[in-house]
């Protein structure tokens, strides 16, 4: 091929212009590793690196043992508005769905404790769950939870919106909240979920919720694609 880019830089601009120009919607996956160093005529250290520069842009993203794929819209969340996971993603034309990882009852240490205005070894729901948006895991989280306001919900259907189960099984609607937003890097755990590679960033969420009465209910745990989430606020 005449004037195939071999430069990080060139490999960037092409792939963007092709993703551009929909060369690759039918699935949304690139060619492989091998067959891209082919196609630009490059070893295969100069293509991951400039993989990896798309992939920091949010342009594309690696699944673990499935390749690379071009990065659908980011959903955009603001932290302020009380619209639950799968709300917020039907307002913006996405399709959402939640998986349970697994619950437990276990006690409680350290700083969680403290969270949740308990003392230390304090008994709590933990639920573990992976969401979805376009049948791609975007966000694992767990939940803690106070067991003394829910008694029965670890039998509960948690696939579906806790903000719907609180208010229509305990009448327990949300008052105050405290976020903390950190970048980081994804937990061994997270990753696994996420099928994405241990140590990819991530925005790490938590969030400390109290009720109608300001009582802590519970505090999530959050971990988000670092490419799938557009924080973006509003404050009158």
């Amino acid at each position: 091929m005449n004037d195939v880019p071999t430069t990080v830089a060139a490999i960037c601009r092409t792939l963007s212009a092709r993703i551009a120009n929909g060369e690759f919607n039918k699935d949304g996956k690139l060619p492989s590793e091998r067959a891209l160093s082919e196609q630009f005529s490059t070893t295969r250290i100069t293509l991951q690196e400039a993989l990896g520069q798309l992939e920091a842009q949010g342009m594309i993203y690696r699944q673990v043992r499935r390749g690379w794929f071009i990065s659908p819209p980011r959903l955009v969340y603001n932290p302020l508005q009380r619209s639950h996971f799968h709300a917020m993603a039907q307002q913006q034309g996405r399709d959402a769905y939640t998986e349970v990882i697994d619950t437990a009852t276990l006690p409680l240490y350290g700083e969680l404790c403290q969270r949740l205005a308990l003392p230390p070894g304090s008994e709590v729901y933990r639920i573990r769950r992976l969401r979805y948006i376009d049948d791609r895991a975007v966000l694992y989280c767990e939940h803690y939870l106070n067991p003394a306001y829910f008694a029965g919900i670890l039998d509960e259907d948690l696939t579906q919106s806790l903000t719907g189960l609180y208010a229509e099984r305990y009448d327990i609607r949300y008052g105050r909240v405290r976020f903390d937003m950190l970048p980081t890097l994804l937990p061994q755990e997270a990753a696994a979920m996420l099928k994405v590679t241990y140590g990819s960033p991530a925005l790490f969420i938590t969030r400390v919720n109290r009720d109608q009465h300001d009582r802590v209910i519970d505090c999530d745990l959050e971990y988000w694609r670092y490419d799938a989430l557009h924080i973006d606020v509003e404050a009158q």
